[in-house]
């Protein structure tokens, strides 16, 4: 592999050598049947500086009107002719935009050279066909599909002159070149390119008089074409708009959690291990990809709530009644920050009744044992095992086997006694501490949920899920 000093000298070299090449190509194979009649190539090579004026801009390049104008020179004259008006295209366009030497040199390579073996490759293919007036609608299909290919060849050559030149200077892979910048423009070019079939099929029936008709459809063409960038750009727009706020609808909630976090380091930790947990349990359980998504939040955020509580009671030295109450509305207030924001209803109905108990001696609504949702009782397992094995707030913390032994002591009464046995089994199968270096950065993954956010709804998609904050008191 050639080093990066040299490479650009070596590719600017293979470009001044292929352009020379071709042009030598084109004067040997040029043949003088190729540049009559006069008034055609007059007309071409008008059109084909005239195509500058017809070309638009969008997002991934330039979509030119001189595709057709090369196209039918392609068809109608020879690769020399359609050499020549690629050139003279795209020599115009770089004297407008005042293009540097290297971009001089690679747009004349990339054009010329393309026009011409597009060119060569119909004159090969065509055989007779081409040069015939009056065909048949048979020798026309072909003629047409030859034509096409040639077209093809055109985009192909130029597209990867284009592609390696910006892998060479800018260190851009092909592959993302491709995605990025020339796959995109590949049906609007076809596109224009399909335009010259039928003009070549025209002026073989009733000559030169049918190519005039190439003018308006050269300002359709550009009319449509901007009228489409201007869609696309609102697209993009839209697109930009929508990412943004899918940005904040996730970034709110999780600077909520991070604001906790700079005040209790414990908090952040204490989430990722507990959504690390829920996460495996949903999975064990045999949860959809959406119940797991709800259940992995839900124990990430779960303690969110204690955001708004005064530095007194998060380090607490003793605590009155009324603080207690304040704690124990901590999955209320969870759940009404949460449930702000569309689509975070599920979850803010697991954080709602992560301290029920199966018993109903639990907060905020007591209820008993199935009317808790299957989220919040996950949870609780999570939550109680974590705190017990790492978290030193209430004591110093137990051992894996002492605290599989305190889950069962509460099964039935705290917590469901079903979910416990599956929880202990998966601890003894994965390891009893398996959840707990795990990164609350890594657990919210907040790019991915961008992502998904910002993917338009399908039609299926349900509508937003509001909290359902259903505080049935028992007495």
């Amino acid at each position: 592999m050639l080093p990066a000093q040299l490479k650009r000298p070596a590719f600017w070299t293979v470009e001044a050598l292929l352009l020379a090449g071709t042009v030598a190509a084109a004067i040997l194979l040029s043949r003088p049947d190729e540049w009559h009649p006069l008034a055609l190539v007059v007309l071409l090579f008008a059109l084909a500086l005239g195509g500058e004026w017809f070309t638009v801009e969008n997002i991934s390049g330039v979509l030119s009107a001189s595709l057709a104008v090369t196209a039918l020179a392609m068809g109608l004259l020879g690769p020399a002719p359609a050499a020549v008006c690629g050139v003279a295209a795209i020599g115009l366009h770089s004297v407008i935009a005042r293009r540097t030497p290297r971009e001089w040199l690679n747009n004349l390579a990339g054009f010329g050279v393309s026009a011409f073996l597009g060119g060569l490759v119909v004159r090969v293919l065509a055989g007779g066909v081409a040069g015939v007036h009056g065909q048949s609608a048979a020798q026309s299909i072909v003629f047409g599909l030859v034509l096409m290919a040639g077209e093809v060849v055109l985009l192909t050559v130029n597209y990867i002159i284009f592609g390696v030149e910006l892998w060479v200077e800018e260190g851009r892979s092909l592959v993302r070149v491709w995605r990025e910048l020339l796959g995109p423009m590949v049906p609007g070019e076809l596109a224009v390119g399909v335009i010259a079939v039928p003009l070549v099929l025209a002026y073989r029936s009733v000559g030169l008089l049918a190519l005039l008709a190439a003018i308006p459809v050269l300002l359709i063409f550009q009319r449509l074409a901007a009228a489409l960038v201007r869609s696309e750009r609102r697209a993009e727009q839209l697109d930009a708009r929508t990412r943004q706020l899918a940005t904040f609808q996730w970034a709110v909630p999780s600077t909520f959690m991070e604001g906790l976090g700079l005040r209790d380091p414990t908090e952040m930790r204490h989430g990722a291990a507990v959504a690390s947990y829920a996460k495996a349990m949903a999975i064990e359980l045999g949860s959809d990809e959406g119940e797991q998504e709800v259940i992995h939040l839900a124990g990430l955020l779960h303690d969110v709530g204690k955001f708004t509580w005064s530095d007194r009671i998060l380090h607490p030295d003793e605590l009155t009644d009324e603080d207690l109450a304040v704690i124990r509305r901590h999955p209320q207030d969870g759940a009404m920050m949460l449930g702000k924001f569309d689509g975070f209803g599920p979850v803010a109905d697991a954080i709602l009744y992560h301290h029920e108990r199966m018993d109903g001696g639990g907060y905020p609504a007591k209820l008993i044992a199935g009317e808790i949702p299957l989220a919040s009782r996950i949870i609780a397992i999570c939550s109680t095992y974590d705190a017990m094995t790492k978290r030193a707030t209430y004591g110093p913390p137990m051992g894996p086997e002492e605290a599989m032994a305190e889950l069962r002591r509460a099964s039935g009464t705290q917590l469901d006694g079903e979910l416990v046995e599956t929880f202990i089994a998966l601890l003894e199968r994965k390891g009893p501490t398996f959840g707990q270096d795990a990164d609350y950065r890594t657990e919210l993954a907040l790019e991915n949920r961008v992502e998904k956010l910002a993917e338009p709804l399908s039609e299926t998609a349900g509508s937003r899920q509001p909290v359902a904050m259903r505080l049935r008191r028992r007495s």
